[in-house]
C-alpha cells in the first residue's frame, strides 16, 4: 500500500547529529539490536572506511525500516558543503525531508544551503532541533533563526522541559503531556507520558496557543474554534499539521536529543503523520525522447515504468545503481530502455539497502528506492522506462566545480588502472571533473573544495591499491581557482570570413553585438525563460545567450544554428585565458552569404573567429569565485578573525555575539582561502571552526588573479 510508504532524507549542517539520529531510528525500529555511535565508528550509514576515519558523512546512504505498519526509506545525507551533490541528488528523488538543527549552533550555513535545495524541489519537511542536552543549547533562538535565515514558517509542536544539563524531557503540545525517559530501562526504549508539572504549565499553555494559531493556516475549522475559545481535538491538530506540511504552508518543529534518546520515537510518529507518501506527491513529469511531448506518470503499478537513476557506485563486480521508481514495476531479467542514452538495459538483480547490507527483491514498484546490479550504461540522472512507452525524466542539475589541482602519479603505477579508476570516480560524482591541460599535459582534477578533492584522492588511492599514508605515488599539486571571464564592454561589428583554395570556397559575413550581461539583465532573461513554461527551454548554466535578430533573410535560416554553435564553442574557452565565458549575449542582427561558397561550416568558422576578434576589441574582464564564509569562535578571537579575513581581500558582512560565542560572516575570494584551516587554527588556538560555500563570481584585476603558469597577462 503506497499510502504506508515514506521516502525521506535527513539533512543538516556538519555535526548537527544527522547520523546519530539515523542510528537511533534504526535501533528503535528494531532494525538494529545494538545502537551505533559516530564517535565509536560503528554506525550503519557511515560504513565507508573514510567516513569512519574522519567522523563525517561523505556519501548519502539508504536504509529502510518498518515503523508500525509503515515502511520508511531513509537517506542520510552529508552535511559538509563540499559534498553538496550527494544532497542534491537525494532531494531530487525523495518525497519528504527532516532538517536537523543543533540547539546550540542554530541554523548554520550548510543548513541554509540544504534548506534552499529542498525548497527548489518543493520537498515538504519537518524541523528537528537536536542536542538539547548540550551546554549553551537555546531552542527558541534556533526557531527564531529558522524564520530569519531560512524564511521558514515554523510551527512548534514539542518544546524542551529544561535545556543543557537540566534537560528532563520534552513537552508534547498536541497532547499536552510531558515525555521523559525511563532511566531504569537499559534498552533506552521505554518512556513515561505524564501530566505537565506545574513549573512548565504556563509556558506550555502559551506555546500551545501559538501552535494552534500556526496550524489554523491549514484549517478553517481550527481557526473558528480558536476564535470562539473552544477546545481543539488532537485528531484535528494532526490532520491540519499534515495538510499544512504537504502544502508547504508551514514546517512542524520537534525537539529532542538523539544521543540521549530523547524524542526520536516521537520524531518517527511525526514523519508518519506529516510527511507525504508517494501518492501525496504530484505525478512525475517527463517528455517523450523523440517527440518531446510532455507526459505525466502516476505512482501506480499499472502505469508504464518510469524510474530515475540518482547515484552510481563503482564496485568490483560492476556498478551499483540507486534507482527511484516513480511508476510501473521493475523486475529482474526484464529489458528496459535508458531514454537518456537510447540503449537497452537488463537488470540482473536489485536490493533493498541497509547501509552496506542488501536484501534481494523480486520486484520494485512506485515509491520504491532500490539499488540495481547489471546495468552497463546507466548512470546518475539517466531515466529507465518501458521500451513501448518511453519517457525521459528531468535530469539532476549539479553545481560547477570551483577549485582545481594538478594530479601527478608515480610511473610505477599502472596507467590504465589509474585512468579507469579516475573515470569511475568522476562518473560516480557529478561535481568532480578531470581534463588534461593542453599546455602542461598535467591531469587536472576539479571539485567543490579542498576537502572534496582530498577525499576524492583518498578514494582513488584505495581503488588502485596505494596505501593511504603513501603521499608520493598519487599527489595533488597547488590548488588552482576555477576562474571565469566575460567581455569588458559591449562591441558590435561585422566580421567577414572568406577562403578560396581552388574549387568551392568558404564565404560568410556576420554582424553580431556582443554584450556582457549585468546581474539584473540575467535575472530578467531567466524570468522570461521561466515564463515560457516549456521544459525543453531552460536558463543557460553559464548565462550565455544567443539572439537571432536577422530580418528579411540576409542570412538563410539554415546557417543560423551554425553561427550559434561557433559562438558557443568559442565561449567554452578564451584564447588569452583558458577559462569559460559567462554572462554574455550574442545578438546576430545582420550578415551576408554567397550562393555557391556559403555553407554551414563557413558560418561556423566565421563565428568562431569573430568571437576571437571580439575578445581583442572589447577586452577581458576576469571573474573569480567568491565564497560565503562563516566563522564561529570564542568572542575573544573575533578581532583576529575579522583582521585575518580583511587581509584576504574579504568583506565582513555580519558579526554577532551570543553567550560568549562570536560568529563572523564574510565574502572572501576563493584564491585567498587555500590553507585557511591552518591560519584559523593558529590564530584561535584551535578553538574556532568555519564553513564556506560558493556565493558568486566577481570581477578581479588581472594582476591579483592566481593564473596558471605560462599564461600571458593580456586582455583588458
Amino acid at each position: 500500500m503506497l499510502d504506508k510508504v515514506r521516502n525521506i532524507g535527513i539533512m543538516a549542517h556538519v555535526d548537527a547529529g544527522k547520523t546519530t539520529t539515523t542510528e537511533r531510528i534504526l535501533y528503535y525500529s528494531g532494525t538494529k539490536h545494538k545502537v551505533g555511535d559516530v564517535d565509536d565508528g560503528d554506525t550503519t550509514t557511515d560504513f565507508d572506511p573514510l567516513e569512519r576515519q574522519k567522523g563525517i558523512t561523505i556519501n548519502s546512504a539508504a536504509v529502510s525500516i518498518d515503523w508500525g505498519d509503515m515502511a520508511i526509506n531513509i537517506i542520510d545525507t552529508p552535511g559538509h558543503v563540499d559534498f553538496t551533490a550527494e544532497v542534491e541528488r537525494s532531494l531530487r528523488v525523495l518525497d519528504g525531508a527532516v532538517g536537523v538543527f543543533c540547539a546550540k549552533g542554530g541554523v548554520e550555513v550548510q543548513s541554509e544551503t540544504v534548506w534552499r535545495q529542498a525548497t527548489k524541489y518543493k520537498v515538504p519537511r519537518l524541523a528537528y532541533v537536536n542536542k538539547l542536552d548540550r551546554m549553551g543549547a537555546n531552542f527558541w533562538a534556533c526557531v527564531e533563526q529558522m524564520k530569519t535565515k531560512l524564511n521558514a514558517n515554523p510551527v512548534v509542536v514539542t518544546i524542551p522541559a529544561g535545556q543543557d544539563d537540566k534537560l528532563e524531557g520534552i513537552i508534547d503540545l498536541i497532547r499536552m503531556k510531558l515525555i521523559t525517559r525511563d532511566l531504569t530501562d537499559k534498552t533506552n526504549r521505554k518512556f513515561f507520558v505524564e501530566d505537565i508539572p506545574e513549573k512548565y504549565r504556563e509556558e506550555a499553555a502559551k506555546r500551545r496557543e501559538q501552535m494552534l494559531d500556526g496550524v489554523s493556516a491549514a484549517s478553517d475549522e481550527i481557526m473558528e474554534l480558536v476564535l470562539e475559545g473552544k477546545p481543539v481535538s488532537e485528531e484535528m491538530i494532526r490532520k491540519a499539521l499534515r495538510v499544512g506540511t504537504l502544502g508547504n504552508i508551514f514546517t512542524p518543529v520537534h525537539c529532542g536529543s538523539s544521543k540521549m534518546f530523547h524524542g526520536v520515537q516521537q520524531l518517527l510518529d511525526l514523519v508518519v503523520d506529516c510527511l507525504p507518501s508517494p501518492l501525496d506527491r504530484p505525478p512525475v513529469e517527463g517528455t517523450h525522447p523523440k517527440t518531446k511531448e510532455v507526459s505525466l506518470r502516476k505512482p501506480e503499478a499499472s502505469e508504464p515504468l518510469a524510474a530515475l537513476a540518482f547515484k552510481t557506485v563503482a564496485e568490483t563486480n560492476g556498478d551499483l545503481v540507486y534507482i527511484r521508481v516513480y511508476s510501473g514495476e521493475l523486475k529482474p531479467g526484464e529489458t528496459y530502455i535508458n531514454t537518456t542514452t537510447g540503449k537497452k538495459e537488463r537488470i540482473a538483480r536489485f536490493y533493498r539497502m541497509m547501509g552496506d547490507k542488501r536484501i534481494n527483491l523480486e520486484k520494485a514498484g512506485p515509491g520504491d528506492i532500490v539499488a540495481a546490479m547489471g546495468l552497463a550504461d546507466t548512470f546518475t540522472g539517466n531515466t529507465l522506462s518501458d521500451p513501448e512507452k518511453p519517457v525521459a525524466l528531468e535530469a539532476i542539475q549539479f553545481p560547477k566545480p570551483v577549485i582545481s589541482q594538478a594530479l601527478t602519479f608515480s610511473k610505477t603505477l599502472d596507467a590504465g588502472k589509474v585512468g579507469e579508476a579516475l573515470n569511475r570516480l568522476v562518473r560516480d560524482d557529478p561535481t568532480l571533473k578531470t581534463h588534461t591541460d593542453e599546455e602542461t599535459k598535467d591531469t587536472i582534477i576539479s571539485g567543490m573544495g579542498e576537502l572534496h578533492l582530498e577525499i576524492s584522492i583518498e578514494k582513488l588511492k584505495r581503488a588502485v591499491g596505494v596505501p593511504q599514508d603513501d603521499t608520493e605515488k598519487v599527489k595533488l599539486g597547488k590548488p588552482r581557482v576555477a576562474y571565469r571571464q566575460s567581455l569588458a564592454k559591449m562591441v558590435d561589428f561585422e566580421y567577414k570570413f572568406q577562403k578560396q583554395t581552388g574549387g568551392r570556397g568558404k564565404f560568410a559575413v556576420i554582424v553580431v553585438k556582443y554584450t556582457p550581461l549585468t546581474p539584473e539583465q540575467i535575472e530578467e532573461k531567466v524570468k522570461e525563460i521561466e515564463a515560457l513554461n516549456d521544459p525543453k527551454i531552460k536558463p543557460d548554466p553559464n548565462n550565455v545567450y544567443f539572439v537571432n535578430s536577422i530580418t528579411q533573410g540576409s542570412i538563410d535560416k539554415q546557417y543560423i544554428p551554425s553561427v550559434e554553435e561557433g559562438l558557443r564553442e568559442g565561449a567554452k574557452k578564451g584564447y588569452k585565458y583558458p577559462f569559460p565565458f559567462v554572462d554574455l549575449e550574442f545578438d546576430l542582427h545582420f550578415g551576408k552569404m554567397h550562393d555557391v561558397d556559403s555553407s554551414q561550416d563557413a558560418f561556423y568558422l566565421c563565428a568562431l573567429e569573430a568571437f576571437r576578434e571580439a575578445q581583442d576589441k572589447a577586452g577581458i574582464q576576469l571573474l573569480e569565485p567568491v565564497m560565503k564564509v562563516v566563522v564561529v569562535s570564542p568572542k575573544d578571537y573575533q578581532g583576529q578573525i575579522t583582521g585575518n579575513i580583511s587581509s584576504k581581500r574579504g568583506v565582513i558582512e555580519e558579526t554577532s555575539e551570543e553567550g560568549g560565542v562570536a560568529q563572523v560572516t564574510a565574502k572572501v575570494p576563493l584564491a585567498n582561502l587555500f590553507g585557511y584551516t591552518s591560519d584559523l587554527r593558529s590564530a584561535t588556538k584551535g578553538q574556532a571552526s568555519f564553513s564556506m560555500e560558493f556565493s558568486h563570481y566577481a570581477p578581479v584585476p588581472v594582476e591579483l588573479a592566481d593564473l596558471p603558469a605560462g599564461t600571458v597577462r593580456g586582455g583588458k
